[in-house]
Parts: C-alpha cells; sequence; structure tokens
C-alpha cells in the first residue's frame, strides 16, 4: 500500500504497473476538492496519449497497480 498525502499529489508521477493502450507513465494534473478543501478526486493524464481521466485519489494507494514515480 502506497502511503500518500492528497494535498501534495499535484504534478505527482506515476507509472501504471499493467499499462493499456501503451499508456504506462501518468502526471497528476488537477486535484478536486469538496466545500470543506478535502481532496476528493485527482485528474490523470497519460503522458504519451494526453488522455486525462478523474479517478479518486485513493485508487493510488494500491502497489499492485500503480507505482510511485516513472520507472
Amino acid at each position: 500500500m502506497n502511503r500518500i498525502n492528497p494535498a501534495k499529489l499535484l504534478l505527482s508521477k506515476w507509472t501504471a504497473a499493467q499499462p493499456r493502450h501503451k499508456e504506462k507513465h501518468f502526471l497528476v494534473t488537477a486535484l478536486f476538492r469538496d466545500e470543506l478543501g478535502t481532496v476528493v478526486d485527482i485528474e490523470l493524464q497519460a503522458v504519451l496519449t494526453r488522455r486525462d481521466q478523474r479517478l479518486p485519489w485513493q485508487i493510488l494507494q494500491d502497489a499492485e497497480a500503480w507505482k510511485i514515480g516513472w520507472k
């Protein structure tokens, strides 16, 4: 399990453990917060295709699916 501080995720780099559509490296490009300022979702952008996807930030805690940094 990856230990993550959600407030420090912006512009962090991630590697998908099981790449799909040749998308392996990702960058967190946006944080979405609730009315209390708590991070709820992130926007991940694939480096190769520039495709964006909005996901809950907790998904990055799964060490079997995501690796911290570009590897």
